[in-house]
């Protein structure tokens, strides 16, 4: 599979502002006090658990906004399972350049390669089932984008983008509405033609009330497997099916066992542990 990509424009902001972040108000005193200016550094990235690579794209450009004469040769591209051991990249040039910018381009990489192994865990989860993995708006600030294409990279497929998007009741919208119906009615009225419709149901008498009001999607949410089978059946193919609520990868297999369309985890981008990579300096 091809990995996936983001605009380099989209990323230079993200990658300048951890950059600023760090650099403070007098920049790298460390490294500009220990290393003489013309000292050059030959490292490597390299993995130290296994898993999924993601954000390449991000760590190189924090080396070269530092320092442009640092040279980045990608060994093993997004997308690639990793071994302890492996040599994801190497990263040549100025030393002061590559120390500087080091912790920023391992913040991001790290990251998102958590983010890509968490991903391709659930994902092989639940293989031979039509059922695909799906994230959620639960991202970090600021970065989601780049999390979103990380759970892309790890074999899932991403829900909407933000709230401008489509369409999502939620319980509390219910509330607020005065029911399904009438918050699918007032939805429909209020949105273009090419938007669609999901509603979060808890119950089968609420997926019924979606199911009549015409929705293109719905939201089945902490729902036992016997109970998503069941609204699976109610379904028909009627609307796209999609189940949250505890998922791990030991509850997926069940869940997507049920006949779901898609299990949507939002934990893949706000919990998401790091990919321990390290920046090998050869001697």
């Amino acid at each position: 599979m091809t990995a996936p990509s983001l605009p380099m424009l989209m990323l230079e902001p993200l990658v300048r502002a951890a950059l600023l972040e760090d650099l403070g108000r007098a920049g790298d005193i460390t490294t500009d006090a220990v290393v003489p200016k013309q000292a050059r550094a030959e490292t490597a990235l390299v993995a130290r658990q296994p898993g999924v690579v993601a954000g390449l794209d991000l760590a190189a450009l924090a080396f070269r906004l530092v320092e442009s004469a640092i040279e980045i040769r990608i060994e093993r591209s997004d997308g690639t399972r990793l071994q302890p051991g492996d040599r994801i990249a190497t990263v040549e040039g100025p030393a002061r350049g590559v120390l500087t910018a080091e912790r920023v381009a391992l913040n991001f990489l790290g990251h998102l390669s958590g983010v890509a192994t968490a991903t391709a865990t659930l994902v092989e989860a639940v293989t031979g089932h039509k059922a695909r993995i799906c994230c959620t708006r639960k991202t970090m600030p600021g970065l989601r984008a780049v999390q979103k294409y990380a759970v892309r990279v790890g074999g899932g497929v991403n829900h909407r983008l933000g709230l401008d998007d489509a369409v999502l009741i939620k319980d509390n919208h219910v509330v607020a509405a005065g029911g399904v119906k009438p918050a699918v009615l007032a939805a429909r009225n209020a949105i273009g033609h090419l938007v669609k419709i999901e509603v979060e149901v808890d119950t089968l008498q609420q997926l019924e009330e979606a199911l009549a009001a015409g929705v293109d999607a719905v939201l089945l949410d902490n729902m036992d497997p016997p109970t998503l089978a069941e609204a699976v059946r109610m379904i028909d193919g009627r609307a796209v099916s999609e189940a949250s609520g505890r998922i791990t990868p030991a509850t997926a297999p069940a869940i997507a066992a049920s006949g779901v369309d898609l299990i949507s985890a939002g934990w893949l981008t706000h919990s998401a542990s790091v990919l321990d990579i390290g920046l090998d300096w050869r001697q």
